[in-house]
């Protein structure tokens, strides 16, 4: 009776033998993708035309797969639906959620089968959209699944469709389990649903020619069985061989054990410390009791991967330089695992593949820590939907620290904690915003990757680097203070450049003795039994704020005009000389504005309703 229901829900969708489907396939697919191809590339097909792909759901039924057109501002997608039951719908959404969403839906009413751009309301309540702006170009019929081909452009001017821009993109999805006879019959609080976050606009560069002595490195865990809850850093160390020379990193990339592509979130690996002579052996969960605390010393990035991420290159020109003297030979691999369905006895060893070479690149790569610096006299007011932290590389410390030929950044890391919504870094110069360094309008802390720029930013002695954070904090009560812990809040970009510079870290936080003549001030107006003196720690002055909305302009008036105290510091955390404390903002004339929705160029006419889809083996 099910395999009947179910051939009724598609009636009149034969079902082709995998030689037939393979045969169709091959002789009517083929040419489509190569002239796909062809308009999105500009020139000879590569090997996939999808080059980027990842796994929808933890169980592997949706995967998607996409490629970008910059010139047509468009992105075309592949959506593999294995298991196909009634129908799927798939779109974007700010910040994951399944209302207000951007939705394209495929559904029956048991008879036909539909294929519709749609929107939820705030309800869940899914309504078809008047302005049909995904365009589907193939339903095909495999035997591993149902591939639906389909486009849209990155802006449509139409208000209720999502904006897909640079940064992180927040994709939801949900199955359909039986047929409606309408799209309005559709909620999505019914149906089973979720998320995944992904860069959907790649930087379109060009792979760098590789050196011929290239040899590989793999930083994997063997074998560990992935605990069956829904979060886990997973950390292991491991070594460079004794006697390993001054080498470059020029590429790397994934490892992810087959079967677990949509367990694996993200994977880094940290170099330790280089003044310990030995790190203990760990091979277990980061929280765990059991990890010694000298891991906590393994801190400097060599490499990290997020979903959705293939491999990253580094300029032609440099190189990441480790192992030989000054250079620790311990490595810590972190792993991420989610694991929302808590699936029990999946084995793994992911990890990340290093390409390295003993012949130095003209020059070495470094990475520089801009930002706020990590303290509690940075905080975000409890209740706050959008409070907006800024840190400064000031010019006096570029004109100081950078060589007079400017250093060059090509990649780029943004963090922050739980609370971070928004970063964005940019570069002024005489006064003047001149360009975005890196700016993620969607972003989450749970997706954290180094993104390869689009083009390369050149920062000279005099420049200025701001970076802005973007917090909420609706659902705290106490203020959230900068710090370490997890609960307490960052604002950093980790920026890859060329060539390597004494200054690692420049980075601002407020003067501190302007933060305590704002909390005199709170003291003054307050008539509330509340310590906010001196004698007590910054958290603990924080904490006895009363929010009203005369203490939270105060502050945020405060980090707008107060001196600021500068961390212009060497490798060695000194800082380089000069006077550093009480620094004044930076002048900023003009700033940038933010990127305007561009409609298409030409619209090619839409349907006005659901497109009805037939799906065979080899027709569409």
């Amino acid at each position: 009776m099910q395999a009947l229901s179910r051939q009724r829900r598609w009636a009149g969708l034969p079902s082709p033998t995998a030689r037939e489907a393979a045969s169709m396939y091959g002789t009517a697919v083929a040419v489509f993708l190569v002239i796909l191809v062809a308009a999105l590339q500009g020139s000879a097909p590569p090997e996939n035309p999808f080059p980027y792909h990842i796994p929808l759901d933890p169980e592997g039924t949706l995967e998607l797969s996409w490629n970008v057109s910059y010139s047509q501002e468009t992105v075309h997608f592949q959506l593999l639906v294995r298991n196909l039951k009634a129908g799927v719908l798939f779109g974007m959404s700010d910040r994951g959620e399944l209302e207000n969403a951007d939705l394209v839906v495929l559904w029956t009413n048991g008879d036909s089968a539909y294929f519709g751009d749609a929107w939820s309301d705030q309800k869940g309540q899914i309504h078809l959209d008047s302005q049909q702006d995904y365009q589907l170009l193939r339903a095909q019929k495999m035997p591993e699944g149902l591939y639906l081909l389909f486009k849209r452009s990155f802006g449509t001017c139409d208000p209720k469709d999502y904006f897909i821009e640079d940064g992180t993109v927040h994709l939801v999805y949900g199955i359909l389990e039986q047929p409606f006879l309408s799209l309005e019959a559709i909620n999505t609080s019914v149906l089973q649903t979720g998320l995944q976050r992904v860069q959907l606009l790649k930087p379109n560069i060009s792979v760098p020619v590789l050196p011929e002595d290239l040899s590989t490195m793999e930083i994997r865990s063997s074998d560990i069985l992935i605990p069956n809850q829904e979060t886990t850093y997973w950390c292991y160390i491991t070594e460079l061989p004794v006697g390993f020379s001054r080498h470059h990193i020029v590429m790397y990339e994934p490892i992810v054990t087959v079967g677990n592509e949509a367990l694996v979130h993200h994977m880094e690996v940290f170099q330790c410390a280089a003044e310990f002579e030995s790190f203990p052996d760990f091979n277990g969960p980061c929280d765990s009791k059991m990890k010694p605390d000298r891991l906590n010393y393994c801190r400097h990035v060599l490499a990290a991967w997020a979903l959705g991420a293939k491999a990253f290159y580094y300029p032609e020109e440099a190189g990441l330089a480790f192992g030989g003297p000054g250079s620790s030979r311990f490595l810590r691999l972190e792993v991420h695992y989610h694991n929302p369905l808590k699936i029990q006895g999946r084995r793994d060893s992911s990890g990340i593949r290093l390409y390295y070479t003993a012949s130095l690149r003209r020059y070495d790569a470094g990475i520089m820590e801009l930002g706020l610096v990590y303290t509690p006299v940075m905080a975000i007011p409890p209740q706050e939907p959008a409070f907006v932290l800024t840190g400064y590389c000031t010019d006096k410390c570029t004109q100081l620290a950078l060589p007079p030929s400017g250093i060059h950044i090509f990649a780029s890391q943004l963090h922050t904690h739980l609370t971070g919504r928004k970063v964005v870094t940019v570069l002024a110069r005489g006064g003047h915003e001149r360009e975005v360094v890196n700016r993620d309008n969607h972003y989450s802390p749970h997706f954290q990757e180094i993104r390869m720029l689009k083009k390369v930013v050149s920062v000279h002695p005099g420049d200025v680097l701001i970076t802005s954070c973007t917090y909420n904090t609706e659902d705290r009560k106490l203020a959230t203070v900068g710090g370490f812990g997890i609960l307490e809040e960052m604002c950093v970009n980790y920026v890859h450049y060329y060539p390597q510079t004494q200054l690692e870290l420049c980075k601002s936080a407020v003067d501190p003795g302007f933060l305590q003549k704002y909390f005199h001030l709170v003291n003054r107006f307050n008539s509330e039994d509340v310590c906010t003196c001196p004698q007590a720690s910054v958290p603990q002055q924080f904490a006895s704020v009363p929010w009203n909305s005369f203490n939270r302009d105060m502050l945020k008036a405060l980090y707008g005009f107060a001196p600021i105290s500068m961390h212009c510091n060497k490798s060695s955390a000194v800082r380089f000389q000069g006077e550093w404390d009480l620094q004044p903002l930076p002048e900023i004339i003009s700033t940038l504005e933010e990127p305007t929705l561009r409609c298409p160029a030409s619209q090619t006419q839409s349907p006005s309703g659901p497109t009805v889809v037939s799906i065979g083996g080899g027709r569409g």
